[in-house]
């Protein structure tokens, strides 16, 4: 996905020449975006699952009890603890470890720009605003050129981050299992 940032002037304003263009491509974007949320939804209760487990397997109500309130990245961060003291007592890492990391970092922040970005304000190339960033020298507004393929890309690297999670936990398992 490419990204833009045009500067701030007196209002916030979007460019957006073709409305019946830009109607059409919401059209054909909006069941992604809802594919996005809804498993990016199972990926993180797929997370809570194995995060509560790791607290106690006689009960998810402890696990709860700390996850309650807790952002998803905050879980990515817990998770990621508790990981790196599990691997503390073996040789190395389980392979792919590192990549599961920057996955579930990476769905989490692809996440957060499809259900956050004001689709309404979407122009002619594709390009959606996302963000008003603010620095001390000047205020520039954001845009992510999202597109079909792109958002079918971010659907793919959440199942296939859910599935590499599964794979891990299970390795988990199973290394525990022989000890």
């Amino acid at each position: 996905m490419k990204s833009k940032r045009t500067q701030f002037q007196q209002h916030l304003y979007h460019e957006i020449e073709d409305e019946e263009k830009a109607e059409s491509y919401l059209s054909d974007s909006m069941p992604l975006i809802g594919e996005i949320i809804m498993y990016f939804n199972g990926l993180e209760s797929s997370l809570d699952s194995f995060l509560c487990e790791t607290f106690t397997d006689r009960t998810d109500s402890t696990g709860l009890i700390v996850l309650h309130k807790m952002g998803y990245s905050a879980k990515v961060d817990l998770f990621k603890r508790f990981a790196d003291d599990f691997h503390l007592c073996m040789a190395k890492p389980f392979d792919g470890y590192g990549e599961l990391m920057a996955n579930l970092k990476e769905s989490g922040r692809l996440r957060n720009l499809a259900a956050h970005a004001d689709w309404e304000n979407t122009d002619n190339d594709g390009y959606t605003y996302v963000s008003l960033r603010i620095s001390k020298k000047q205020m520039e507004q954001e845009y992510v050129q999202f597109s079909i393929e792109s958002l079918q890309k971010i659907i793919n690297l959440i199942f296939e981050t859910r599935t590499c999670l599964n794979n891990y936990w299970e390795a988990k398992e199973a290394y525990l299992g022989r000890l």
